[in-house]
């Protein structure tokens, strides 16, 4: 086997190792979340972590890793009545991105099911963690019925199993360490939050770091075993002071003033919940070990909140993480005053969220009451003028700096109709290959269908001979597991940024529709892109990508104005499409188109109008789910938009329409399938 990476090796990286070495001290503090862009050396300190851990006293033979000192009385291999123990290396658990529910959480154990008839419990990684290291790379990308089956785990130390006939329950405590290229898209928050501390890891970029990067990489390619030995001192050495950290920990002092600072701290970063509080407040007392101190000061909270606040401060997907400077050191004077004064109290006077601010939330002027209006209802041209059109009125041609988006609502729900096969996600309907099993089926369906295959075996055990233990089975027995779960799909926004949508400042009403949208899309892990045309062509703003917050900082830089090639952005959608089926097949489309329908650029030099809606006829001819959104203002409408939809057969909605909070039910999008 070849030698891994000494940790000791590594170069640079310093906040990423403290994470991971303060996690190995207090596993209570949650776990590691790794952020960085490709090529940063992410999995290979992760990996190294391993050969830090203190070694474990387990019970022999128990297949759960139970502590002899203190053994789990629900352990399925249990009772451990004398039992002796045994000592081996902590595991680092290796958790894939394409890994099937039965390896994560354990199954039916098939060998001894046929050759004994006894249902057996095989565990699975979560069993394999427990006081260990589950390491999951590319956690963003992660399915999403594994993602909760994850979330429980580390919610309550604890694995519960109910399939395939086996009822199970096993202890489940691990540290959760992820790692993640935010370029391929963003994590659920309910994962997010559940990581203690997230680093952000960038390669170096002066040359002596870099030289000194590639020197010992290629000195480790050469001879693994004999450099991981030229380190083998240094990883003792810190081997040696985890332990010694572990051991000190419970007699770490946590004063009440750092306590308070701490909560200070994070009342002033508004962050939700009380988890960001706990884990500041272990990973500063696991500092405060990991220094050798016996009590946690303020330089532990201020590395310790360093660490653990960065991915809690987000209000909203398209927030960039991480802390600012300033605002970091604004919370830390807070934290100052409280932690100076017993109590902590302020006058109720110097709160800004406090009763008597007009500007706080239950007043009448805080910010998503400006233009009075509500925040969950899209701003359709509220506050703005009617000044002509400028397509009509020929100053059209004129260029228009981005307009600043209205404020964002939350989405109905946009979805591909019939079933389809695709990516993993949260939008439309799915033949999952990896989803729930809903029941067995003789005809179609993923991977052998266990408990069904053995019932339809079992009644005719008799009538085919069978004198002893397993099962008798034919082809005929065999019965597939239909799964059924939800899919992502690829959400092409096509947008009309031409004069007529500058018109009267439309295009902000546009731009937070379009934000909420991608919000939705962030939610739903579905991919994206951006088309966009005015002027004389249409361009793709932004090709189909999963980093959605990439789209929506492409989106916020749109300009505006001259005419409307409207025919041009449906074939460069068209075209568009085309490419993207022949990368990704199963990934079904859903086109939303915002315009309000009006056609005057001919790229032939005919009728605009025609030609829109021929173009419309050949995107529909291929059968793609279209939404158009009526972007039309004012008492008079032409419903040019409701004409183009009709051609595209495609649902029709006005923009005040995709509020989830205006309209209820669901949309579901396009034709019948």
């Amino acid at each position: 086997m070849t030698a891994r990476f000494p940790f000791s090796a590594v170069v640079g990286h310093e906040d990423l190792r403290l994470a991971l070495l303060l996690n190995a001290v207090h596993p209570a503090i949650g776990g590691v979340l790794v952020r960085g862009e490709k090529g940063t050396a992410k999995s290979t300190v992760v990996r190294a972590l391993a050969a830090l851990l203190p070694p474990l006293e387990v019970v022999a033979g128990c297949r759960f890793g139970c502590d002899p000192a203190a053994e789990d009385p629900g352990c399925p291999d249990g009772p451990h009545a004398a039992a002796s123990a045994e000592r081996r290396a902590a595991r680092l658990v290796e958790l894939p991105v394409g890994a099937t529910e039965d390896r994560l959480v354990g199954s039916l154990d098939l060998e001894r099911a046929l050759t004994e008839g006894v249902r057996a419990y095989q565990p699975g990684l979560l069993a394999a963690a427990h006081r260990g290291v589950l390491y999951v790379d590319e956690v963003n990308l992660l399915h999403d019925h594994l993602v909760d089956l994850l979330l429980d785990a580390a919610a309550m130390g604890r694995a519960h199993v109910e399939r395939e006939g086996v009822s199970v329950s096993h202890a489940a405590s691990f540290l959760l360490v992820g790692t993640m290229n935010p370029e391929e898209g963003e994590l659920r928050p309910q994962l997010l939050d559940r990581f203690g501390l997230t680093v952000a890891v960038r390669a170096a970029r002066d040359v002596p770091t870099r030289a000194e990067v590639i020197r010992r990489r290629l000195a480790y390619e050469a001879d693994p075993a004999g450099f991981a030995s030229g380190w083998t001192e240094a990883d003792e050495e810190l081997a040696a002071r985890i332990a010694t950290a572990r051991a000190a920990l419970p007699s770490v002092l946590l004063p009440d003033a750092e306590l308070r600072r701490i909560a200070a701290i994070c009342a002033a970063f508004e962050v939700d919940g009380m988890r960001a509080d706990l884990v500041v407040a272990r990973a500063a007392v696991a500092h405060a070990a990991w220094r050798g101190a016996d009590a946690v000061t303020e330089d532990d909270v201020e590395v310790a909140v360093r660490l653990a606040l960065p991915h809690r401060r987000r209000r909203d997907p398209f927030d960039e993480p991480g802390v600012e400077e300033e605002q970091l050191q604004d919370a830390l004077r807070q934290g100052a005053e409280h932690a100076e004064e017993p109590g902590g109290d302020t006058d109720p006077d110097d709160d800004p969220d406090g009763p008597d601010d007009p500007d706080g939330p239950d007043g009448s002027g805080g910010p998503d009451d400006r233009n009075g209006q509500d925040d969950g209802q899209p701003a359709s041209g509220q506050g703005t003028s009617d000044q002509p059109d400028a397509d009509s009125s020929g100053s059209g041609s004129a260029e228009r700096p981005p307009a600043a988006p209205a404020p964002a609502f939350r989405a109905r729900l946009l979805q591909v109709p019939g079933v389809g096969d695709g990516a993993p996600g949260r939008r439309s309907r799915s033949r999952a290959r990896t989803g729930r099993v809903v029941r067995p089926s003789t005809v179609d369906g993923s991977g052998l269908h266990l408990v069904g295959t053995m019932a339809a075996a079992a009644p005719h055990q008799s009538a085919r001979g069978r004198s002893g233990p397993g099962l008798l089975l034919r082809g005929d027995d065999l019965r597939l597991a239909v799964r059924e779960g939800k899919e992502g799909n690829l959400v092409l926004f096509v947008v009309d940024t031409s004069g007529s949508m500058a018109a009267r400042q439309r295009m902000s009403a546009v731009s937070g529709a379009v934000l909420s949208l991608l919000r939705d899309a962030y939610q739903r892990r579905d991919k994206v892109g951006v088309v966009t045309f005015r002027g004389s062509a249409a361009e793709v703003a932004l090709p189909p990508t999963s980093s959605v917050d990439t789209a929506a900082a492409r989106l916020r830089r749109l300009r505006t104005g001259g005419r409307t090639p409207l025919a041009d952005g449906l074939l460069r959608t068209r075209r568009l499409l085309a490419t993207e089926r022949l990368r990704d097949p199963r990934r079904r489309p859903l086109v939303v188109v915002l315009t309000d329908g009006r056609a005057t650029a001919s790229a032939a030099g005919g009728d605009p109008v025609a030609e829109a809606l021929r173009a419309a006829d050949l995107l529909a001819a291929d059968g793609v789910a279209t939404v158009v959104v009526d972007c039309e203002h004012g008492p008079v409408r032409l419903g040019l938009a409701g004409r183009l939809a009709g051609a595209l057969a495609a649902a029709c909605l006005r923009l005040e329409e995709l509020s989830a909070d205006q309209v209820a039910g669901v949309v579901r999008a396009a034709r019948a399938a």
